[in-house]
This record gives C-alpha cells, sequence and structure tokens, in this order.
C-alpha cells in the first residue's frame, strides 16, 4: 500500500512511518519539522520506500501534489499540547483544525481509502466520571481539546456526506522513545525520566495525586495499523485501561533508574485534568487491539532509550 503519514517526523508519526516501512509499504513522511525532528526519521530516508516531503497540513496545495494514489492517511500532524494551546490559541486551531480539514478535503478528493486521525483523551474533559466511555458527552477544557474534537466532527462528517472512511482514536497519555523531553511543553514521562537520569528532582504539578491511564508507543502504533486494516470506522480510545498516579510514576522510574530523590511539587497548571481512565472494550472488539506492553515494560523500554541517547 501507499501511505501518508503527516506529523511522520514526529513522535508517534515516526514510529507509525517505521512499522509501515518495515512491512513493506512506500510510506511518504509529511511534516513541517514545527516539532517533529529529521533525527528521528533518519535511519528511514535511505530506503527505498520512504521518502520525505517537508510541508504543512495547513497548506492543500502541498498536501494535494503528494496525495493521488494514495490508499491511506495516517493524521499525525498537530499542534500536540494543551498548555500551548492556552498561550496561543489561534495557532493551535490553524494547525489542528485547518489543517485536519485540509487532510480530509485532499482525501475524498484524490480517493484515498481511509484516514485515521490521532484524537486525545482530553476531549472527554475534566467530568468525574471514570472509566471515559466513546459514547459520554465530551466536555473540552483547552483549546487544544476543542481542536481534536472539532477534528473528530469532521471525520464524522466527511464519513457520512462524502463516504470517505474515517477512524478517530483517542490517545491517553502516549509515551515511549523520541518523546521531546526538552520542550516547556515537554510530556511529563521524558520530564520525569531526563530530570532523575540526571539526579534532577521531577516536578509534579500538584499533588501528585492525579492519574493518567498511560499507553507506550508501539501499542499506539498498533491501534493504528489495526483502525486502517479493518472494515470499521468511528471512535475509539487508545489505551491500557488502567491508571497511574504521577506519584507512583515518579516512583516507577526511580525504581527502574536505581535513583532515590524527592519530587518538587508546584502549583496545578491550567487546563490539565485531575483524572483520566479509558474503557477500551470498543478497541479491543472492533478493533482487535490487544496491549503487548505494561506500564512498567513500556517505561522500562524508554528509560533504556534516554539513557542511550
Amino acid at each position: 500500500m501507499r501511505y501518508i503519514v503527516t506529523g511522520g517526523a514526529g513522535f508517534i508519526g515516526s514510529h507509525i512511518a517505521e512499522y509501515l516501512s518495515a512491512n513493506g509499504h512506500e510510506v511518504i513522511i509529511f511534516d513541517d519539522l514545527f516539532s517533529g525532528k529529521k533525527q528521528n526519521i533518519r535511519h528511514l530516508l535511505d530506503k527505498k520506500n520512504v521518502s520525505f516531503v517537508e510541508g504543512s497540513v495547513t497548506d492543500i496545495h502541498t498536501l494535494k501534489k503528494i496525495t493521488d494514489g494514495t490508499d491511506g492517511i495516517f493524521h499525525e500532524a498537530a499542534i500536540a499540547s494543551v498548555p500551548r494551546s492556552i498561550k496561543n490559541p489561534l495557532a493551535t486551531n490553524e494547525a489542528n483544525v485547518l489543517g485536519t480539514l485540509n487532510v480530509l478535503i485532499t482525501a475524498r478528493d484524490s480517493g484515498v481509502k481511509k484516514v485515521v486521525f490521532a484524537s486525545s483523551s482530553s476531549v472527554y474533559g475534566d467530568t468525574p466520571v471514570l472509566p471515559k466511555q466513546e459514547d459520554m458527552k465530551p466536555l473540552p477544557i483547552s483549546p487544544y481539546a476543542v481542536s481534536k474534537l472539532t477534528g473528530e466532527y469532521y471525520c464524522r462528517v466527511f464519513s457520512s456526506t462524502y463516504h470517505l472512511p474515517t477512524v478517530c482514536l483517542r490517545y491517553f497519555n502516549v509515551f515511549g522513545p523520541r518523546q521531546d523531553p526538552h520542550s516547556e511543553y515537554a510530556a511529563v514521562i521524558p520530564k520525569f525520566i531526563t530530570s532523575i537520569l540526571k539526579n534532577q528532582p521531577p516536578v509534579i504539578y500538584g499533588d501528585g495525586k492525579q492519574s493518567r491511564d498511560f499507553t507506550y508507543v508501539q501499542d499506539v502504533v498498533q491501534a493504528n495499523i489495526r483502525a486502517m486494516e479493518r472494515d470499521v470506522e468511528g471512535v475509539f480510545n487508545i489505551a491500557y485501561g488502567e491508571r497511574h498516579t504521577l506519584n507512583e510514576l515518579a516512583s516507577t522510574i526511580m525504581e527502574i533508574t536505581g535513583k532515590q530523590m524527592k519530587p518538587d511539587y508546584e502549583p496545578v497548571r491550567q487546563g490539565d485534568i485531575l483524572h483520566s481512565l479509558a474503557d477500551i472494550t470498543a478497541a479491543r472488539s472492533l478493533l482487535g487491539y490487544s496491549p503487548e506492553y505494561t506500564f512498567k515494560s513500556g517505561l522500562q523500554e524508554t528509560v533504556s532509550w534516554f539513557r542511550n541517547q
């Protein structure tokens, strides 16, 4: 097959591109390198079935040039940060909403067979009901969450109105190798790992009792492939169906690294949710999704990768 991975030089996108290439598919990595990095895909660029096109999903004309003859699109490109969206909601809207609409229009016009869209658990907001089920009323509390929910609605409209098959995967706190720890908007796990490896206390916003359903990136790749290859549409939670507190996360990383220190606690950040837990029944039954890693084994793989950098 011939696939496009938007945001393919990013954290999750590079892992999807790597899997597709290893399994003999033709892969076009499309990325504007805003947050993606060439170093994430350098090992792929000498392969005959992989090509890289630098460009933004906000530029529909460049998208159209590469989409003809494409079987499917994995749409990972986004400004993926709650704090960044609060600081600059306009940029988040342009990349995540306009960008998604451009991808869908291009896919429709080029006869693409399916689009798999990277959505987010943030669309659920901070409702107290756990676990989160796909049929719950969304309650986004950040511009980022609004942008992802809007992308889902556009996918639904393009499925029903234009008969373009789409699947939306609501990721829950994905982590793994290649996740950037250096940005002020970096996710918690790479920040914790790099701090602890440097013998610096990890920073926790709040009391550390907030919990997350952490998901290792290779299981997210599996979900994307199954979503593309199976005759199914709709919205699916992608997670492990279990939650761990940030205090537990810090403790587990310290156990794996053999280092002990007390975290630094700072005030809660605006837009952060308190608890997150997914019901993955639909993904298991309809996608055939079955996580191959655990919270701890995924952390062990991730710590090992960061140690080698």
